[in-house]
Order: structure tokens, then sequence, then C-alpha cells
């Protein structure tokens, strides 16, 4: 039958599926409009247990609509204020953290005495606290600390925030154990900065970036890196008495650390990730991303025979200006040279 009206077949295809659509795209719109109406024309009661409905079935669009509607229609009724706790519950879980933020703000100012505003405070945090795991993290192999800490920054501030004004809420355990993860998140961000400027021999940069764990985040496992960053900074800078300093305290606290040797002294890295642009542009199939960084001025302190400490060996003769200013490729190299060479 096919064979002998051939057009018959392929528009009866195409026209089947648009017909299906259109009357989905109808019902869905008219179906979308009752419930509109619905809400506008319904009670109080109907709201709540409505909102409370599509929040037990997990929809969440429908139940923002809902709190919203039921807050506009009934601002002073008796489920305003549970309706609003609600509201900032769909919002978090409908992954809205700011508007989840905003309407846990408004909840604290407009209901400053009630019982639950320990709840709102800690919804606040949670917001920016489970953003990057709800976009990112679920589905992809990320590392959160190489990521801006900026949200983590303002969810620790939240929790602190918590703490501060409720110490003995029940949300209060919780909130601890989420800020040590945090702080450590934290923590690990300045390093892999410090690691990035290390990268690319800003070396005062690094050094800052590693002061500020040591400061403000002692107790984290991102310590110990902090001091090796900060032992070999000082040594890339000449400033030996820091070093010398920074590697006792490294020494002490973190004898198992992978740049100490058994006997105590610093292994320093002489080669750093500087990327040419041919390994840029191959994606590392050409070129190389390694580049010779010896230690200028000075080289790494050496422990001497019976002799606490660290001393520097002092350069016995510098490099000529002809081969500062031909780039080593001519003239006297000096002692340094000749003994990096060997």
């Amino acid at each position: 039958m096919f064979s002998q009206c051939p057009e018959i077949y392929p528009r009866f295809v195409v026209k089947k599926p648009l017909l299906t659509l259109i009357i989905l795209v109808a019902a869905l719109v008219s179906g979308c409009s009752s419930d509109d109406e619905d809400f506008a024309n319904s009670g109080e009661d109907f709201l709540y247990r409505e909102g409370e409905r599509s929040m037990d079935v997990s929809n969440w669009p429908r139940a923002i609509q809902i709190w919203q509607q039921l807050e506009a229609q009934f601002p002073f009724g008796q489920y305003a204020e549970q309706s609003q706790l609600e509201l900032i519950y769909a919002y978090y879980r409908n992954s809205e953290p700011e508007a989840a933020r905003a309407a846990a703000d408004r909840f604290i100012r407009l209901y400053p005495d009630s019982e639950n505003l320990d709840y709102a405070y800690y919804m606040k945090g949670m917001a920016y606290y489970s953003e990057d795991a709800r976009i990112l993290g679920r589905y992809l192999p990320t590392d959160p600390s190489k990521r801006d800490p900026g949200k983590a920054r303002e969810s620790f501030a939240d929790f602190a925030q918590l703490l501060n004004i409720f110490p003995n809420s029940q949300y209060a355990p919780d909130a601890r154990a989420r800020m040590i993860y945090l702080k450590n998140l934290l923590a690990d961000y300045e390093v892999h900065v410090a690691e990035f400027y290390i990268e690319r021999q800003a070396y005062l940069s690094a050094l800052t970036r590693a002061r500020f764990v040591m400061e403000n985040f002692q107790g984290t496992p991102a310590v110990p890196r902090a001091l090796e960053i900060m032992v070999e900074m000082y040594l890339r800078m000449g400033l030996n008495d820091l070093a010398d300093a920074s590697l006792e305290i490294l020494t002490l606290n973190y004898p198992d650390s992978p740049q100490l040797t058994p006997e105590g002294d610093f292994i320093v890295n002489t080669q750093i990730t500087d990327p040419s642009f041919l390994y840029s542009v191959t994606f590392g199939l050409l070129g190389s991303n390694k580049k010779d960084t010896p230690l200028a001025p000075t080289r790494r302190p050496v422990r001497t025979a019976g002799q606490e400490g660290f001393s520097m060996p002092e350069l016995e003769r510098p490099r000529s200006i002809l081969n500062v200013l031909t780039l080593g490729l001519l003239g006297d190299p000096g002692t340094e040279g000749e003994e990096e060479e060997n």
C-alpha cells in the first residue's frame, strides 16, 4: 500500500508528533494557569497543605510558588513565619543559594525573636556550603580547593556567626564540623595559589601566601607544605636567617616532611613548572614545561660537622660581566655556576 502512495506515510509521521506536541503544550499551559488560579483563590489552610505536600514529594519549584503565594495573600496569617522557613529550605533544595540566603536574611529581619532564628542562620551558611557539591562536585572529579574560595569564606563566616549568637543551638555541632572542613579548604587554596606563584617565579607573592596559612590556619593539613614553601622562598630571596628559623620549625614539628633528608637538611626543588609556548599550544606533546631555577644569590643551608644549625657557603668567585650580559653563554660563570654544572 505504501509503495502505491509513497507520500502518505511520511506526511503521517510528521503531522502526528506535531499535533501531539501542540496538545501537550496546551495542556501544560492550561494546567499551570489553572494552578495559578486555584492558588490565587485558595484559603490559607489549603495553601499550607499544598505546600507541605509539594515538599514531601520534593517538588521544589511548586513548593516555592505556593509559599510565595501564601506569603503574598496572608502576610500576617498563622502560617506566615513557618512558610518563610519552608521557603528558605525549598530554595536551598532547588539549588538557588542566593535566593535561599536572601530569604534567610529576610526572616532574620522580620522575626528577630523567633525560636527558629538559629535555623535561619544555619541555612544561610548551608546555602553556599553545598553549592559546589550540587553543581560540579557531584558529576566531575574536581578539587574544590582549587576553585574560587569566595563562597567558602562566606559560608564559614555565616557558621561562625551562628556559633557566636547561638553557641548551644542544636545546629551548632554540625556547623562546627563544617567549619573545620571549610578551614582546611581555604588553607589548601592558599597553598595552591602559592605554588602557582612559584611556577611563575613570583617568590615574594608565594611567601606571602604561605605565611598567611601559618598565621591564620594553624592546625590544618596545609601547614607543613606552607612551611616548606617559606623555607624555599626565603632561600631563593637570600634571606638565610629567616630560612634557618623556618627550617628549624619544620624539622621540629614535621620531621617526616618529604623535603627533609634523614640528616635534617632541606631539599630544594631545582626545577619548577614553566611551560614553553610550544608546550602550551601542543597540549604537552612537544616542548617542555620544566625550567632550571638555581637559587639566587645563595644556595640551601648545609649542616656543618660539629656545629648546630646551618651555615651558608660563601661564593668564592662571582660571575663575570660578560657572562651576565650574554645570559651565561660567554665569560666566566663563577664558582656557583661551576658547582651547579658539576
